[in-house]
């Protein structure tokens, strides 16, 4: 029967009842007499434990009137029911006015209103409670320590929680299970991954949360190998598979850009019966796309049969990554037409679609959409990608007047994006003026110096180039040096601009520069434009043909076979000579070659690249 149906069934015969006068005894108190039938108490108890079950206020409130008419709204155990069903919901003014008039409370009314205060995260109320607590001498067990650690969880407050863990010891629950896992989880939260680990291992007993929550800690403190790790372990004690475990794994193979792990925690995924669960399939979808396999992570999306706003979301994200934006612009529609009204991130990721292509118009549109017709206000997010998307498409003038009228402070992203663009189009005026906030406040960043020293090599101006590269130079800052790496057989192969570490380096420079030999077959010529070091000509191509993409493309096409796409991730954004040699391999040596950059992912095949040569 339909609870609300059911509500008005009950209540109707609770109202038509005749009511016998009887006693009721409250612990340490006076004889009551109260007016009452014990049927019509225990049918509104029910009637307030469905209220909270399916949300409902109004028959809630119904039945605390009720209550009140009948003179039984005193009783702990109604008065608990009413807590939890004012809490769940979500008015925790009246369930606090509740507690407050109880005559007596029992641990379980301190439970309830203290997990009723961190459901709205009142981290300061939750803690009072805790201590009037403990002042009125009332007996606590696990769940109110651990409840009043979930808020300071929730608000990263690490000094309430280091009391409480000292709390914990003394009055020794922190060998609890529910204990323990609140603390992991605060440490981890509070980027103290050392003692969320610490905890972990000292606890003598664990279960699925308490894993869960570790391995959450890992993914969100960017531990991923070690996440995998505990995953696997995880298995090998034989813990029933968890949802949380594995959207945390899957989450963790993201980060890492690991493939073959990828796959194999899908495997174990459908083989649990996860594989269709919308967080799950969500966690596969972005995972496939940072690992380069947008295809696969379509296929994903189409296998779900019951869809979310967050699966819309992931599908569209993983499109604008990589530089599908017709696909995300069809989607985004396509989520409409199906009931499901777009977001905040779905803007994030359908301005992003339009900025990997220079589609500016296009961005103007939806940024105006956002606001006209879905109601949302843009945040400094939707503001970065308007103005990535202005300056890209060499709309840097524009880009500055956005960042003049924004309702809030540019942050060193937007100032970043601005520098970026001005360096792709050789505009010095407004390069310096975002290197100029850059600086203050990213004084430890000396990317923004050497994006500001290849803005003037751009333009000739050795002068101001060596006077930003001797002031580098003075400030002792450390330049990112381009890293790329390639997964061959479960293991990661790592190569540094001039690479001599790795034992077949020999071999690999011997392959490059056979291959660079074939190439000039095809008019290959090393675009020395890229190489903005005031040196030679001759030095500049020997300093272009050993970037790392190159030695990686190269080592993959020595060591993996002919049908499988070569898989390239790197640190910094590709150069322009290097997305030439790459459209050239890949038709010359009928190859399928992905790059993932700090852009986006570039998919080489028959000569030509998805970015359509716009990055």
């Amino acid at each position: 029967m339909n609870p609300l149906k059911r509500f008005h069934k009950l209540y109707n015969s609770t109202s038509s009842i005749h009511f016998r006068n009887f006693s009721l005894s409250l612990p340490n108190s006076n004889l009551v007499s109260v007016n009452a039938d014990s049927t019509s108490v225990s049918n509104l108890q029910y009637l307030l434990q469905l209220c909270a079950k399916t949300n409902s206020s109004m028959a809630g409130r119904t039945c605390h009137a009720q209550l009140i008419r009948i003179g039984f709204q005193t009783d702990i155990l109604t008065s608990n029911m009413l807590i939890n069903m004012y809490s769940k919901c979500s008015l925790v003014d009246d369930a606090r006015k509740v507690f407050d008039e109880m005559p007596l409370k029992s641990v379980v009314s301190w439970n309830t209103m203290i997990g009723a205060v961190t459901k709205i995260s009142e981290e300061q109320e939750a803690l009072m409670l805790f201590i009037q607590m403990l002042r009125e001498g009332t007996l606590f067990n696990e769940f109110t320590i651990s409840s009043v650690l979930c808020e300071c969880a929730f608000k990263c407050a690490i000094l309430e929680c280091m009391q409480l863990h000292a709390f914990s010891i003394k009055v020794s629950v922190d060998s609890n299970c529910f204990v323990g896992t609140a603390l992991l989880h605060v440490y981890a939260k509070c980027c103290l991954i050392k003692d969320a680990s610490r905890m972990f291992e000292s606890m003598p007993e664990t279960n699925a949360v308490t894993w869960s929550s570790m391995q959450a800690g890992y993914v969100q403190n960017g531990l991923h190998e070690e996440a995998l790790l505990l995953f696997r372990d995880y298995q090998l004690i034989g813990f029933e598979q968890d949802v949380f475990m594995i959207s945390s794994a899957v989450s963790a193979c993201a980060g890492l850009a690991s493939l073959i792990e990828g796959k194999q925690v899908h495997a174990v995924s459908c083989k649990s019966g996860f594989g269709s669960n919308i967080y799950v399939s969500s966690s596969f979808i972005d995972m496939y796309a940072k690992c380069g396999c947008i295809r696969e992570a379509y296929l994903v999306f189409q296998g779900v049969e019951v869809r979310s706003a967050v699966l819309w979301n992931a599908m569209i994200s993983g499109f604008a990554r990589h530089a599908c934006a017709l696909e995300a612009m069809i989607l985004f529609e396509k989520m409409q037409q199906r009931g499901f009204v777009p977001d905040d991130v779905t803007y994030v990721s359908v301005l992003n679609a339009c900025s990997h292509m220079g589609l500016h118009e296009q961005g103007r549109k939806y940024f105006d959409l956002m606001v006209r017709q879905h109601n949302l206000q843009p945040s400094v997010l939707h503001y970065s990608c308007m103005v990535d998307i202005l300056g890209r498409a060499g709309l840097v003038h524009k880009a500055y007047e956005l960042i003049e009228r924004m309702p809030f402070s540019a942050t060193s992203s937007i100032w970043g994006s601005l520098l970026a663009s001005c360096r792709n189009h050789g505009n010095i005026e407004f390069a310096e003026i975002a290197a100029k906030h850059l600086f203050e406040m990213e004084p430890d960043n000396a990317g923004n110096h050497i994006l500001l020293a290849n803005t003037y090599a751009a333009n000739g101006k050795w002068e101001e180039v060596a006077k930003a590269r001797k002031l580098l130079r003075e400030s002792e800052l450390k330049k990112e040096r381009g890293t790329s790496w390639i997964e061959i057989k479960n293991k990661i192969h790592s190569f540094t601009v001039g690479e001599r570490n790795h034992p077949q380096i020999k071999e690999i420079y011997a392959k490059l520069d056979d291959l660079v030999e074939e190439l000039k077959q095809l008019n290959y010529k090393v675009d020395t434009n890229n190489d903005l070091h005031d040196v030679d000509e001759s030095k500049k191509q020997m300093l272009l043909r050993h970037h790392s993409e190159k030695l990686a493309v190269t080592f993959g096409l020595m060591c993996l076979p002919s049908d499988i796409p070569i898989r390239i991730m790197k640190n910094l954004r590709i150069c322009g000579d290097c997305h030439s040699f790459m459209k050239l391999v890949c038709k010359f040596t009928s190859r399928e070659i992905i790059v993932r950059d700090t852009n986006r992912f570039h998919h080489f095949k028959d000569g030509s690249c998805t970015c359509g040569d716009f990055w």
